[in-house]
């Protein structure tokens, strides 16, 4: 049998890291055992229909190498796959159920049923439909039909019984029928719901192994009710724990840290969020944590599921991430920094230097404008800051420091950073002082802060000959005020 898995999103917006991850162990289950998976958009709720949503999806998943092999863009042997596309192929299913028993027409409005929860609501009961419209004659159903009545079709759901599915994590589950409702199979405007058209679509797509969030887990015995009463072989069923941003919280929209563009927004690499987020709730029983698509799809395997729920740690994958960025090349470092540098108004001119002084400081890209604040604008900074114990520095010695180096600086042919090495470390080979007496006070003159990413020498090159001299000699005025 070859393996058919799915993704089935909801065109509502950006890809919730949930969602990418239900994606990810979908697409890697389906590679592991050499099958297929299918792309389906699931558009039955056009109330929630984000204009654009399909876009972020096929840009989302194909960035990071999760290609799919049947769907809305490419076609397949089982399409459409996007639901709208397939309404017409709902209701007749249903009505199959109808005369089978299995399902009949309600003309409930909103107002009966709301009156009917509402006194529910008085007995201290939770509402179930009453099967009332399962009782209307034949010809009611046939004359009401005829008239036009709004009308709905809704699951006979057997009143006695034990509903039941085996699920790969959770094993055997079981509930009872007198606690299920009578769903909603075809809604009143002609769409089916999702419930219904998820057991329809699985079914003719031929999807074999069924992966979702475990939110699903109630809802599975009224689909292989469905299955039951069609008379079709169930898929395996694979259901998720949820990702949470603590014990007791799920990820939040509010707070940022819910979608997967939020965080290539704060400067994460798609390929740090992807392993890590393929780690929420999967361990593949070694010490590995790096991992590329490829050898994700020769590691992964149902066993190292778990069936409690993840943690989100935002510090674990910044962690993470901070690797990454050190494992990039200059090159590809500079790729990905440039549009931060623009945003610091700070030039591409020096791209060497930026990596060479940043890479290893950088944990995401949007750290980079925070630490180059320093060279497009001056800060407002104090005397006291050429003060450091280390380097044995204080004013008086800042001040002679800044007098000879401005000097020896403006002095030389060439504004490069051999020359200006050369130049102050020769100086404090000459006054007999520590490198780091000499630097300090020149680095704070330039930066007007005590952490930066370079040191003296860097900061100069990235500053030019001008502005290191125009702000070498506002340092020495702040000195000798």
């Amino acid at each position: 049998m070859e393996v058919r898995t799915r993704f089935a999103p909801s065109p509502t917006g950006y890809m919730h890291l949930g969602n990418l991850r239900s994606a990810l162990y979908t697409y890697l289950f389906a590679k592991a055992n050499g099958g297929k998976f299918i792309l389906r958009i699931e558009d039955t709720d056009q109330s929630r229909y984000v204009p654009g949503a399909v876009d972020v999806i096929y840009r989302t998943l194909k960035s990071i190498g999760m290609q799919w092999d049947e769907g809305p863009d490419i076609g397949g042997d089982y399409g459409p796959y996007v639901q709208s596309e397939r309404k017409n192929m709902y209701l007749p299913y249903a009505e199959q159920l109808v005369k089978a028993g299995k399902a009949y027409y309600c003309f409930c409005t909103e107002e009966e049923l709301a009156a009917r929860r509402e006194e529910a609501q008085k007995r201290g009961e939770t509402f179930k439909y009453d099967k009332h419209c399962l009782h209307l004659s034949e010809e009611e159903v046939r004359r009401r039909l005829e008239a036009g009545e709004p009308y709905v079709i809704r699951q006979n759901v057997p009143e006695h019984g034990e509903a039941s599915f085996d699920d790969v994590l959770y094993g055997h589950i079981a509930v009872d029928c007198a606690d299920l409702d009578d769903m909603i199979l075809i809604k009143a405007d002609g769409m089916p719901t999702y419930n219904f058209a998820n057991v329809i679509d699985d079914h003719t797509m031929g999807i074999t192994h069924v992966m979702r969030g475990n939110e699903y887990l109630s809802s599975t015995p009224k689909y292989n009710l469905l299955y039951d009463a069609f008379g079709w072989e169930k898929p395996t069923y694979i259901h998720m724990t949820p990702i949470m941003r603590d014990a007791t919280h799920k990820l939040s929209k509010r707070d940022g840290d819910a979608y997967f563009e939020d965080y290539l927004n704060k400067g994460y690499l798609k390929e740090a969020i992807v392993n890590y987020v393929a780690l929420l709730g999967w361990n593949p029983g070694d010490e590995r944590e790096f991992f590329t698509m490829d050898e994700l799809i020769k590691a992964f395997s149902v066993e190292g599921m778990s069936k409690s729920p993840a943690i989100f740690d935002v510090n674990k994958l910044t962690w993470m991430n901070a690797e990454y960025v050190r494992r990039l090349t200059p090159e590809q470092f500079t790729e990905y920094a440039l549009p931060y540098y623009e945003k610091a108004g700070v030039g591409a001119e020096h791209a060497d230097l930026l990596a060479r002084i940043l890479q290893q400081r950088t944990e995401t890209f949007a750290q980079i404008p925070d630490m180059l604040d320093f060279i497009p604008q001056l800060p407002d900074y104090d005397a006291e800051l050429f003060t450091n114990k280390k380097s044995k520095t204080n004013p008086e010695i800042a001040k002679h420091v800044l007098k000879i180096a401005i000097a020896a600086l403006d002095a030389l042919p060439a504004w490069e950073e051999q020359p200006i090495h050369d130049a102050l470390l020769g100086l404090a080979e000459k006054e007999g002082m520590k490198n780091g007496t000499m630097l300090w006070p020149v680095r704070i003159a330039l930066a007007g802060k005590q952490v930066t990413p370079g040191g003296a020498i860097e900061i100069a090159i990235l500053l030019g000959r001008e502005e290191s001299m125009r702000r070498l000699k506002i340092g020495l005025d702040k000195l000798n005020a």
